[in-house]
């Protein structure tokens, strides 16, 4: 059986803002407590464990694979929460989504400096 990430932490200022942020841009459940963590569970079974860091956080990037509905509804939330985003990881084309690979993304950085993607297409790597 290949592996399969089951989980991830992800470090955060407050562990409940940073997990709530993306839960609710993608209109899943408030977060639960387990041990240290906030911990927001996703579809495919992978959970993301938000933990408080008192020094610096090295920001990080995850993509998330969503349906064309499910795109809508996030850029409609990203944008009605004014809230900066751009169509490129090195934020150079602001106020844009992509159309990489047929499909549409868009890249935002939650309140801790990573920076999420939205795609409705998975990229192909030839």
């Amino acid at each position: 059986m290949p592996a399969r990430l089951d989980h991830t932490i992800v470090h955060s200022r407050d562990r409940f803002a940073g997990a709530r942020f993306l839960a609710e841009l993608i209109g899943e459940p408030e977060p639960k407590s387990f041990g240290p963590f906030a911990s927001l569970p996703l579809a495919g079974g992978v959970t993301l464990d938000y933990l408080d860091e008192r020094d610096t956080i090295v920001p990080q990037h995850l993509a998330f694979l969503v349906s064309e509905e499910e795109f809508d509804e996030i850029f409609a939330r990203i944008t009605e929460r004014e809230l900066p985003y751009w169509a490129d990881p090195m934020h150079e084309r602001p106020k844009r989504i992509n159309h990489n690979f047929g499909g549409r993304g868009v890249y935002i950085d939650d309140p801790d400096g990573h920076s999420l993607e939205f795609i409705t297409h998975t990229y192909v790597i030839d």
